[in-house]
């Protein structure tokens, strides 16, 4: 574990020493201290344990294969902390001397504390975008900058960025606030009912998302929305901005057969038991935003 910081999801916890990506020898610096943690990546797995993420010291034999090097930030004491890109297996786990347990961002988020939550899905988000070492304007090599937060292109001299496309995610309610639509999409087969969520498209902001979205996918048009929080979400390189809002037809809803394959309008008891795993439905984990959607609204 690399902190004890908790709260509101939506506060930040992690320093990320934004000053020290100015200076070119951070990386370098960072690698010779012994103070120094590392997270690998490995095609978006990190190696936790039984008190969270599994950091290793620079010096570790674990990291002589590492492709990409970047900074993540700093601990409360000062030390940094890096980031170490990896492939998705590495002869240094040949001899079993480290064989740690690798998890995905859906099977750390719900062991961790609010610090590692927010270093793991850093890193993870970053890493995707290490990967790729080209420019995506002309081709040409796009060399690191910024310890790992920017590219330069040798060949037409573009800066490149990470990138992060916004999204909504909508918890919707009945007029008297005692029933939830939930729907299930396709890509679920039906085995699971959850918010409504859309990508924003050029020159959409975000309550002009909310509609489209609903209207598309649920057949409803909504009222009263609030804003709730948001959440990234490395799955390319998502940032979740999640709502509540109030259906103005209840009776309008319907899935859109495509994307949406069914709605379910549930009574809060329903949703009840549906958290606890007993319900009718199955609701998505407690790593994402959707679930706390629905659990805020279940607590009202």
């Amino acid at each position: 574990m690399t902190g004890h910081a908790t709260g509101d999801p939506g506060v930040p916890v992690l320093d990320r020493a934004g000053e020290w990506r100015e200076d070119p020898h951070t990386i370098d610096r960072l690698r010779a201290d012994e103070a120094t943690g590392v997270l690998v990546v490995r095609e978006r797995r990190v190696p936790v344990d039984d008190g969270g993420l599994l950091l290793v010291s620079p010096a570790d034999p674990v990291l002589e294969h590492t492709r990409e090097w970047a900074l993540l930030g700093r601990r409360a004491d000062g030390s940094g902390l890096l980031l170490a890109l990896q492939d998705p297996e590495d002869d240094t786990d040949a001899d079993g001397s480290w064989a740690p347990r690798w998890a995905d961002l859906r099977e750390a988020m719900p062991v961790v504390d609010a610090f590692d939550a927010e270093l793991l899905v850093v890193a993870i988000a970053l890493a995707g975008w290490l990967r790729d070492g080209f420019c995506p304007t002309c081709g040409g090599i796009a060399r690191l900058r910024q310890s790992g937060w920017s590219r330069r292109c040798e060949n037409c001299g573009r800066e490149h960025f990470p990138r992060t496309d916004p999204a909504i995610i909508v918890a919707v309610q009945s007029r008297d606030g005692e029933r939830l639509l939930l729907g299930a999409n396709a890509q679920w087969k039906g085995r699971m009912h959850s918010c409504f969520a859309g990508f924003v498209e050029a020159g959409e902001s975000l309550e002009a998302t909310v509609h489209r979205e609903l209207a598309e996918e649920a057949g409803v048009r909504v009222t009263d929305l609030a804003y709730f929080s948001s959440q990234p979400w490395p799955f390319p390189r998502s940032l979740m901005v999640g709502f509540h809002a109030t259906a103005a037809d209840e009776a309008s809803a319907r899935g859109d057969g495509e994307e949406i394959i069914e709605v379910r309008w549930l009574t809060r008891a329903e949703i009840g038991t549906s958290l606890a795993g007993e319900g009718p439905v199955a609701l998505p984990g407690t790593a994402s935003i959707a679930h706390r959607l629905i659990l805020d609204w279940y607590r009202r």
